[in-house]
């Protein structure tokens, strides 16, 4: 059977290059913020974002075409969508628990899809809207993993990974492989793509001599000394290239080395000034003979994003806008509202004040 027009438009998004970063940061307040970028510079994504009640019944697509898992929200939500209001990409729900999608190209194994599973196929492209709907906590999800099947929509598809984390500060990274869920506890708070969680904690000890500040001047003659040229010598070798170890260690480095604010609105500014480093320009992703840019896409990054799983409050900004734009959970009823979805941008256009000198 042909594959659903769902399956064949995420197909084409995620056989392509595409990156993620994320950030944790922990405020003296105790609010845990978990930020993360969402790139794809090949086309609009057409991200919206959704809001999910209580209650909330949706079907699981399957590669067949057919029907795949029910599933009911126990709880409500908040997230960010890509090319359908199904496939919640990044997201926050009332009890506190934050999840998100990160494409994994090349090292993850799902199992293979048996239609006699129908019952409890779930899509990678919707795991994290099980896990907002379905869950408060990391282990309630550690504990429910095994119930389920997850699948591609298409043989074509690469993998995804996903970060969980919850108001207590736990978060794991789930990777499937071998056709086995496995769960990495990530007190890091970092998470990128490609190769694995273990492999990039493993690539950080190759940066073991950097360190915040300048580095010391150095003797090596009679009047001879070597001296820094300016601030930050001290991180002199950080990669600076896009690739996931590269945008791996970056990210740590820059979130372990960053001043502990206050509160968690103070916190979740400082992510998304850290995550500006993580921006992505449109043409570091083109060959010269992959064919001509895409139109009105004008970053990879398309959307960055911030929790704050304390306050309960879901933050994004995009290509198109850098404001930071903000969703109250406690202001919302999610016993009474309906589902929602609508553009992250009402007009996509960056505005820009001009000011008048008298």
């Amino acid at each position: 059977m042909l594959l659903t027009a769902a399956a064949m438009l995420a197909a084409a998004v995620f056989n392509e290059s595409a990156a993620c970063t994320g950030i944790t940061l922990t405020s003296k307040d105790t609010s845990h913020v978990l930020s993360r970028t969402c790139e794809w510079g090949g086309s609009f994504l057409q991200s919206r974002y959704v809001v999910v009640p209580r209650n909330y019944t949706q079907t699981a697509f399957t590669p067949a075409g057919a029907d795949g898992m029910v599933f009911t929200s126990k709880y409500g939500y908040v997230g960010i969508s890509v090319m359908q209001d199904q496939f919640v990409t990044e997201g926050l729900n009332e009890a506190g628990l934050s999840a998100g999608l990160f494409f994994f190209p090349g090292y993850g194994q799902y199992e293979k899809y048996d239609s006699a599973l129908n019952a409890s196929t779930l899509t990678d492209m919707q795991l994290v809207a099980w896990v907002l709907g379905s869950f408060s906590t990391v282990d309630e999800v550690i504990a429910s993993i095994g119930r389920i099947h997850v699948v591609s929509l298409s043989p074509e598809m690469q993998t995804v990974h996903w970060r969980i984390g919850d108001a207590s500060g736990r978060q794991v990274v789930l990777e499937i492989t071998g056709g086995e869920p496995k769960f990495h506890e990530n007190r890091l708070g970092v998470l990128t793509n490609s190769p694995g969680f273990e492999w990039q904690m493993t690539n950080l000890n190759n940066y073991v001599n950097l360190y915040p500040g300048n580095a010391r001047p150095q003797e090596l003659a009679d009047g001879i000394t070597l001296s820094s040229f300016g601030a930050g010598t001290g991180f002199r070798g950080i990669p600076g290239d896009v690739t996931p170890p590269s945008r791996f260690v970056r990210a740590a480095f820059y979130q372990t080395t960053a001043p502990q604010y206050d509160t968690g609105f103070e916190t979740v500014k400082q992510a998304f000034q850290i995550l500006n480093n993580f921006d992505i320009p449109v043409g570091i992703e083109h060959s010269p003979s992959s064919g001509p840019l895409p139109e009105n896409v004008p970053s990879a990054t398309q959307w960055t994003t911030s929790s704050d799983l304390k306050a309960l409050r879901f933050y994004y900004r995009t290509a198109w806008n850098s404001t930071i734009r903000c969703i109250d959970l406690k202001s919302i009823r999610f016993d009474k509202v309906g589902f929602t979805a609508a553009p992250l941008d009402k007009v996509q256009e960056q505005p820009v004040e001009f000011i008048k000198v008298k």
